[in-house]
This record gives C-alpha cells, structure tokens and sequence, in this order.
C-alpha cells in the first residue's frame, strides 16, 4: 500500500484535488474506524482526512498518518473500538512501542494520537481522549542521536558526489551539494522549483518554503552554485531548449527503461542516493544515512568550524535555540568552558590602577 507515500508526494505543483483524492484513499484504508461514512460531512473519515490536510506541511501529514495507522492497527489487532478506549490502552501501546523505537520516536507518535483525538473532540465526533493522561517519554532536547558525517566523511563524501559514475552525475553533485551545505530538509528540496532561483547581492540564492509555510532566501556557496548551474545546463540542453526556458521543479529524475524521467524527485530516491554516494566514499556508516543525516552534518561541523549558534539557528530555520543547540557536539568541550576567559577577565580588572 502507497498511501502514505501519496500523502508525503504533496506538492504545490499538484492540484488541491488531487492531494484531496489523495488523502481521502489514505484515510478510507485505514484500520479500525468501521465504514467510511461518505453521507455524514462530520464522519470520523472525512474529519480525519481534513485534519491530516490540515497539517502545516505534506511531511507532517505523512508522518501523522503513519503514527495514526500504527494506532490504529494495534487497536484492530485487539479488537478495540478506537472512539471507546480508555487510557490503560493506550499505556499499553506505549509499553509495546518502547520495546521498538526510541523514547523520542515514542513521544512523536503519542503526541499525534492525541492530536488526532483533539481534532475529533472539537468537532463533536469523540466524547475524550485517552493519551491526554499518559505520561509521555520525557525527551532529552540537548541530544540528538541521528547518525551524521565527520569533517573527513563530509569532504569525501562531496568529493564521491562530484565524481560520481552514473549519467545522473551532474544532478548527483548539484543536489548533495545543496543538502548538505545548506542544511535543508528533504520536503524543502523536493518541493522547490526553479522559479525559487535567483540572485541578491551577489549570491546565488535558493528560497525554500520552510514549516509553517515561511519562506527564506538561501545563498548557495560558488562551488555549489556553479555545480548547480551546470546541472541546469545540462538539463536544458537535452531537452532542447535554453536554460533560461527551464520550469518545473528543481530536481526531477532521470530517464531509467520505459520513464522518460523529467518527474520531482522524492524522497525516498533522495534517501538511496545519499547511500550509494557514501557507500562509494567508503563512510562505514552508509547504511545509516537518511536526507536528515546531511541536515544534521551541516548544523554540527558549522558549529565545529565556529559559526555562531544563532547563525546556524537561523539557516536551518529552528524557532527554539534548544533544537539548534542539540547539534553542537562540542559544547561541553573543557576549552569552551568559560573559566579561563572569566579569570583572565577578572585579572585585567584588578591590574586597572586606582583612580
């Protein structure tokens, strides 16, 4: 089953009926909820449909149906009605997560659940919700454990994606380049477009939609620019027009047997990409490298090389420092600790002569 891969393919390029039809697939195979009602505006399908096209962003409603999906399967694996539960189910669902993903993931999914149930309550089609009482895995916001790449990993990875032996190599570098200097997320650089391209004072500029429907300028590096330019380049010429006759997404895929390619690239094609890229860098940990893998390199070796915590803030596009300062593996670092430049303070006062 596709559906939440439908849900997660949302785009502004697709027509609202569409990513409508789309969800409303979605939402009628999921488990547990009885028949669809089609003749009721305020069905538990429908409502439930809205409330996921309702979320700030295609990869938040993707992730909400999968956590809703897994409620919901546990629920018809047990025989529940999901709108009768009481809280004791649900402690037990967090018990039977916690022995499969990690506290963090645990809280993510309660926390949809629930938002899921707030969305019924409020539209009069569920007398309560059972996770609101739960206690909810407390998460450390200072440490994050997503794998990512060292300084030495990132410039041999950028290196393999330069050189990289498939017809796609142009793309290869232009795309990873992107990611990880710029610290995007992967719904940013599948949904931006080439009218998202431009210049400001200077710059090569890239303005991404970020959560909640912001949109921020960003200044491509020259190396990463120019590798972008060239991919463009390439792309116009095979398709035989002038580059500046390009529209459509930013990056679209290849043409592979019986697809002539030219479709927005997803995330799961991102994904495999960066695997085979750094399975060519010899990276140990390739197999453990996801689109968020590169997010989390830039926040952490732009700390490492001195960038400002607030810069690096700003570039990923956190609204809490507290997000931002999980990425700084170095900040219990003994020569950060502030006492050698306090005593070195003090000792300049005390050298002042007395007035």
């Amino acid at each position: 089953m596709r559906t939440t891969t439908e849900i997660d393919a949302r785009s502004p390029a697709v027509p609202p009926n569409q990513r409508r039809a789309a969800l409303a697939r979605a939402v009628a195979a999921l488990p547990a909820l009885g028949a669809v009602d089609l003749a009721s505006p305020y069905g538990v399908h429908r409502l439930t449909a809205i409330w996921l096209e309702s979320r700030s962003s295609s990869a938040t409603s993707a992730a909400y149906h999968t956590d809703l999906n897994g409620w919901l399967t546990w629920c018809a694996v047990r025989r529940l009605d999901p709108l009768a539960v009481r809280r004791a189910d649900v402690d037990l669902y967090k018990v039977d997560m916690s022995t499969q993903f990690a506290t963090s993931t645990v809280a993510r999914k309660l926390s949809a659940v629930s938002s899921w149930y707030q969305y019924l309550i409020s539209n009069d089609a569920c007398d309560r919700n059972p996770v609101a009482a739960v206690d909810r895995p407390k998460v450390d916001r200072d440490v994050s454990r997503t794998v990512s790449l060292s300084r030495d990993e990132a410039g041999r990875f950028l290196a393999a994606a330069a050189g990289d032996d498939q017809p796609v190599r142009l793309r290869t570098a232009a795309l990873l380049g992107i990611m990880l200097t710029e610290g995007v997320r992967v719904s940013e650089i599948c949904n931006a477009d080439i009218a998202d391209l431009g210049y400001n004072r200077g710059w090569r500029t890239l303005t991404v939609t970020r959560k909640g429907g912001k949109r921020q300028a960003l200044p491509l590096a020259p190396p990463i620019a120019d590798a972008l330019d060239r991919y463009l380049s390439d792309r116009a010429t095979n398709s035989g027009i002038a580059p500046g006759q390009l529209a459509g997404p930013l990056f679209v895929t290849g043409p592979t047997g019986p697809h002539h390619g030219g479709r927005r690239l997803d995330r799961w094609a991102i994904t495999k990409l960066i695997r085979r890229i750094a399975r060519q860098a010899d990276i140990p940990s390739w197999s453990q490298l996801t689109p968020h893998s590169l997010r989390h390199s830039f926040a952490t070796l732009s700390l490492d090389a001195g960038a400002a915590l607030r810069d690096v803030q700003d570039a990923m596009g956190h609204a809490d420092p507290r997000t931002t300062r999980a990425y700084d593996r170095a900040r219990y670092s003994l020569d950060r600790h502030p006492a050698t430049r306090l005593v070195s303070f003090v000792a300049v006062r005390d050298a002042d002569p007395a007035p």
